[in-house]
């Protein structure tokens, strides 16, 4: 499954949309990737699996309907703890906002989700966005995947890092 994690969203979603690959088997393998290499990197506050796979079984029950899916339909998508989301944890990786579960999605979760994007989870990133290099989460620090002794820089650097170190695909 290694191979899975290593291409692009877009050869991912050709797969899928081809039906050469399920969503569920791309999910799988990248949530096996964060297992992998998560408690080395950080770039996670919430790891959805079980979420993701139901999303992810969703896609391929409309793939087997004859439906037509978007060009990124099944692709795993790492998401950035600022946006949003109903159904897991916003906290902007600040301790302020521990636990809160918003009434509503974000616009750009909303739309991941009609796209059939999988969310995979939520990202670390500088409290509240204030920062430069995801060391001032109220959570943890991210850490560079390709050497740990550095950090990834900006204020997403947990989504940064999660694609660098292909937990994801894809990142907001």
């Amino acid at each position: 499954m290694r191979e899975l994690t290593t291409k692009t969203a877009a050869e991912l979603g050709r797969l899928v949309a081809a039906g050469e690959v399920s969503a569920v088997e791309v999910t799988q393998a990248h949530l096996d990737r964060i297992a992998e290499v998560e408690p080395k990197i950080d770039a996670f506050l919430h790891v959805a699996a079980e979420s993701a796979l139901e999303q992810a079984r969703a896609v391929d029950a409309r793939r087997a309907a004859g439906e037509r899916l978007g060009p990124l339909a099944g692709v795993p998508v790492a998401h950035k703890d600022i946006f949003t989301t109903v159904d897991m944890p916003t906290t902007a990786a600040s301790k302020i906002l521990e636990g809160w579960r918003p009434p509503y999605d974000a616009t750009v979760t909303r739309r991941l989700r009609e796209a059939g994007l999988v969310i995979l989870g939520k990202t670390n990133l500088d409290e509240f966005a204030m920062g430069s290099s995801t060391e001032n989460s109220a959570y943890k620090p991210t850490r560079n995947p390709w050497d740990l002794t550095r950090v990834p820089g900006g204020s997403s650097g947990g989504s940064s890092a999660a694609v660098a170190a292909y937990a994801a695909p894809l990142a907001t």
